[in-house]
């Protein structure tokens, strides 16, 4: 127990708090990207899904982080998965904002229609379901569990315990932190300023 209160022990552990600092925010940005289009109901379902992926795959890459980091060309592996990811959600962004630009300029063109107009009713674009929002967060969680544990079990080194908290705290800030950008990316997509 003593150990644990060495300068090796509390070095690494702060070096495991900045690491989780960082590498929780990537996570956060991509399952609030995600979950951003959805209800709130199931805005929820998909961060709490998100959570529980990570937490999964943090749990059994910690379990063979030493096979893992003898894996030539793993990260190369895992960062185009994340690039792929990424355009996706680009992708989907640029969609959502022609939507709202479509949405806001057909209430415009409505107002200068008489109070029967019927301008402005129809949908354009679709909306992103519960399932692909899942979809798309696992399958980031992989690549950034993967860079998240092996970046935590290197400043970690003999320390299990110190480990095992890095892994908590990173999935703890995440799921605040994901929640946080959902809710304020769904407040500011319908506002003309979300377009800067």
């Amino acid at each position: 127990m003593l150990e644990l209160f060495s300068s090796q022990s509390l070095t690494a552990l702060f070096q495991v708090v900045m690491i989780d600092l960082v590498l929780a925010g990537d996570n956060a940005i991509v399952i609030g990207l995600a979950a951003a289009g959805l209800p709130e109901e199931q805005r929820k379902k998909a961060i709490l899904a998100g959570i529980l992926a990570a937490t999964v795959l943090r749990i059994g890459f910690a379990s063979i982080t030493v096979q893992l980091l003898q894996i030539i060309g793993l990260l190369l592996a895992g960062g185009v998965l994340l690039l792929w990811v990424c355009w996706k959600m680009w992708r989907e962004l640029q969609a959502s904002h022609a939507h709202h630009q479509a949405k806001f300029q057909n209430l415009s063109a409505a107002s200068t229609i008489d109070a029967a107009g019927t301008a402005g009713h129809q949908k354009t674009g679709h909306q992103k379901t519960l399932g692909q929002a899942i979809w798309q967060i696992t399958i980031a969680d992989v690549s950034m569990s993967l860079d998240n544990v092996l970046a935590v079990a290197g400043a970690a080194r003999e320390h299990p315990v110190i480990l095992i908290f890095g892994l908590g705290l990173s999935i703890a800030l995440m799921g605040f932190a994901a929640s946080f950008i959902a809710r304020l990316l769904e407040s500011t997509a319908g506002s003309p300023m979300s377009a800067f």
